[in-house]
């Protein structure tokens, strides 16, 4: 799993909310001829844009299992998740490979972002030592 991290107190560059329309479309289409080629070479199993942060929601279970919803803004919050994928690939060389290519999404005036990509196996067990 590829998960692509927002942090505004590490970002060298403005939020997406201050980008031109050209800005937002080149870096959608970038995101979406990415996921095409991984399409292609048969490696996307999913991948999502997320909304942001001031539309997230925590779940709690409280009394007798009922929802505890506490709502954002996070103001408190330094980064969130951005959006994510789920590849299959041969080695985790490929992964890694994807997620810097991913990394060079365009932002303002067409330069990378250079977001971080988290890369993380996904487990289909709990290791053996557990």
């Amino acid at each position: 799993m590829l998960l692509m991290q927002f942090s505004a107190a590490t970002a060298d560059f403005p939020s997406i909310d201050t980008w031109t329309p050209e800005e937002i479309q080149a870096h959608i289409g970038f995101m979406r001829d990415s996921n095409a080629k991984l399409a292609a070479n048969g490696e996307m199993v999913d991948g999502q844009g997320l909304a942001g942060a001031d539309q997230a929601r925590i779940v709690r279970a409280g009394v007798g299992g009922a929802p505890v919803v506490t709502e954002g803004p996070f103001a408190e919050t330094k980064e969130f998740l951005a959006g994510y994928w789920i590849v299959d690939c041969e080695t985790s060389d490929r992964a890694v490979e994807i997620a810097a290519h991913l990394s060079t999404a365009p932002g303002p005036g067409g330069h990378p972002l250079n977001m971080p990509i988290e890369v993380r196996p996904i487990m289909s067990a709990p290791p053996q030592e557990m």
